[in-house]
């Protein structure tokens, strides 16, 4: 069957034949994949920067967000069926039994880094017709949700930011608001960096919790990803037109920063202007490049007196998965046509390697297999 991978040893970019699988345990299943995004981390891999081919494999079959349909269960799978929609979770625990996150589902705080990741990492990923997987790293997505759920994946990262934040700020009296017995975002102010799909599914997730949500991106407005964000009740600012000290004084005290973008000189700078007892979510892994200059005394200040956080964010768990789920539910429900403009257009197979290896082009591209 067609998959589209990469052999690092031979720096080839582009569609392979690849061994169709079947079910061969009983907690597996057999899924007939749908669509799969394409998002930066693919990209990166198609320079050769890493990426790992599985053992005993020259390539490594690429994709980690997914949308598939179950086609076949083993004997031990007990909540899904045939036609039900599913998407995989990307990581995969490490062997050590003295990993106690692994050994507790939370293999995204693997803490000897000998974790694998599907499409990634040592084991193939789901840009391929079909492929298995085993019933626990599989969620089930509701028929509705079908046109929008390939965004599950990249909304996953502001559900485990946020879920570490609420975490992390629990050391103070930090929410002003609850409901149903969880915190809320009343009253507090959230800027997010950038407007690719991260920003966006972001700046939606804060909105929806109640933040009064900013986004902070390049390009001057008006533009296509400024009216979508603006069209779900979010401001547009570019940092074109406003320097940091400018954006602190439109926002406010900013209690919350969701960094989106993976560039460290305008991720930095915007840490320089964070509020009194503000946390900051670094999302992105930006490239190799050379050293930038930092203003390294004020912003260790800053941390020490205002009482900052600043945390990390990789991956997610599989209660990051259902919430996002839940949470498309919600966009779908308040801003179905701005939910709907993230994907930018679906591609056949065929496509791949434009998609992977030209410029970049609109908010969100998807490989479907039903094209």
């Amino acid at each position: 069957m067609k998959a589209v991978a990469v052999t690092p040893s031979q720096k080839k970019v582009g569609i392979v034949e690849h061994t169709a699988p079947a079910v061969n345990a009983d907690d597996q299943v057999l899924i007939k994949s749908l669509e799969v995004g394409i998002c930066g981390t693919d990209r990166e891999i198609c320079t050769f920067v890493y990426g790992a081919p599985p053992s005993g494999s020259d390539y490594l079959v690429l994709g980690h967000e997914s949308l598939g349909e179950v086609v076949e269960v083993g004997g031990n799978v007990r909540n899904l069926k045939p036609g039900d929609l599913v998407v995989p979770s990307v990581r995969r625990p490490c062997q050590h039994e003295g990993c106690l996150p692994c050994r507790q589902g939370l293999q995204d705080f693997c803490s000897t880094g000998d974790f694998v990741e599907r499409g990634i990492n040592q084991v193939h990923g789901f840009m391929t017709e079909t492929y298995t997987e085993e019933e626990q790293y599989l969620t089930y997505v509701p028929p509705e949700l079908r046109d929008v759920a390939v965004l599950v994946e990249p909304l996953t990262i502001a559900e485990k930011g946020l879920a570490q934040a609420w975490a992390v700020q629990s050391r103070l009296p930090w929410v002003l608001h609850e409901e149903n017995g969880k915190p809320t975002g009343k009253g507090l102010r959230a800027v997010v960096l950038g407007a690719g799909p991260i920003g966006i599914l972001g700046a939606m997730k804060l909105k929806a919790e109640g933040f009064d949500t900013y986004v902070y991106s390049r390009s001057k407005a008006p533009n296509p990803k400024a009216d979508i964000v603006e069209s779900f009740g979010v401001k547009y600012i570019s940092s074109l037109e406003h320097d940091v000290e400018s954006l602190a004084k439109i926002v406010g005290s900013i209690d919350l920063v969701y960094e989106g973008i993976g560039v460290s000189s305008v991720a930095f700078d915007v840490l320089s202007v964070l509020g009194l007892n503000g946390v900051y979510i670094f999302t992105g892994i930006p490239a190799p490049r050379d050293p930038i200059p930092i203003e390294a005394d004020q912003i260790m200040r800053n941390i020490v007196l205002k009482n900052q956080a600043i945390v990390g964010t990789v991956n997610a768990d599989k209660a990051a998965f259902e919430t996002a789920i839940t949470d498309l539910g919600i966009f779908m429900e308040r801003w179905p046509d701005a939910l709907k403009a993230i994907i930018t257009k679906r591609y056949p197979i065929e496509a791949c390697r434009e998609l992977l290896l030209d410029k970049a082009t609109g908010i969100k591209n998807i490989i479907s297999f039903e094209e």
